[in-house]
């Protein structure tokens, strides 16, 4: 997705940095360290406590297919919240929640606005018109909340790229279509480490718990089983689909191959930690419990 501008709404003063509402509450057990770049157990992951799935609902507002049509997602009390913010990433071990921008077999290209107030869905736009990809994306793609791809880290490991200042992307590979704004509990099994332009854009390819042959599948060796040359269209799609449009065709780091379910699980929690330092030098210190 294109980086964009990301806004922060604190005590009714707007600052640069994001969209938060209120003090981050870690969940029960949760040990808030800084700065590791390992692959950790579900006790590191951060999130807040706000929310959970059953009380969100989804509003829309003006008609789709037009600029002014966006997607909020409101509580139980009908208050607007962020899906990007307020859904929780992780609920239980090895089980996360993702949220479906672009419905699979669509094709206009909807993203979360990072630089709106409560960060609802909307489809993008260039030079004033809507976007859509050149042809049907074929698996649900969206994004994993409460994790950021940090604009001023090189990542060594791919090719030095640096964040492209979004949420990281999911692309799920069950059959059923999902809806706009539609949240899953999915499991990750690989990731693919795309450079958009120079910036990297990682890939989770997950599977939703409720597909039927979620249990199946738990590793990168067991998509290739079960979904056999899943990984290298999905790899495929994502390389070529700017070609169209006369652009050149996007590049993969880590050898130009999917990474295993241990790797994916090893960016999200990154992510997730750049994303729980960015909310915390973006709210004022009397706002923030982190402990």
């Amino acid at each position: 997705m294109a980086a964009t501008r990301v806004m922060a709404t604190v005590a009714s003063t707007t600052t640069t940095s994001l969209l938060f509402r209120g003090p981050l509450r870690p969940c029960d057990g949760v040990s808030l360290c800084f700065g590791s770049t390992r692959l950790v157990p579900k006790k590191r992951f951060f999130t807040c406590r706000a929310l959970y799935k059953p009380e969100v609902q989804i509003k829309d507002e003006g008609q789709p297919e037009t600029l002014d049509y966006r997607v909020f997602f409101v509580d139980s009390s009908g208050k607007k919240i962020s899906p990007w913010h307020d859904i929780p990433l992780q609920l239980d071990d090895g089980v996360f929640n993702f949220i479906v921008e672009i419905p699979k077999e669509t094709s206009a290209k909807m993203e979360v606005a990072t630089d709106e107030i409560y960060t609802p869905i909307k489809q993008d736009t260039k030079k004033g018109k809507l976007r859509y990809y050149p042809y049907n994306i074929n698996w649900n793609y969206g994004l994993l909340p409460q994790t950021w791809e940090d604009p001023s880290f090189a990542n060594s490991e791919v090719e030095g790229a640096l964040g492209d200042n979004d949420p990281v992307d999911v692309v799920e590979i069950g059959e059923s279509q999902g809806k706009i704004g539609q949240i899953m509990k999915v499991k990750p099994l690989a990731a693919l480490a795309m450079i958009d332009e120079g910036e990297l854009d990682w890939k989770i390819v997950a599977i939703s718990l409720d597909d039927p042959r979620a249990s199946l599948v738990n590793d990168i060796d067991d998509v290739e089983k079960h979904f056999p040359g899943t990984l290298t269209a999905i790899r495929d799609w994502f390389r070529d689909y700017k070609i169209p449009d006369g652009k050149p065709a996007n590049k993969f780091g880590l050898g130009n191959k999917a990474a295993s379910k241990e790797y994916a699980l090893k960016v999200i929690t990154e992510t997730n930690e750049s994303w729980a330092r960015l909310v915390k030098r973006s709210i004022p210190a009397g706002e923030l419990s982190l402990v």
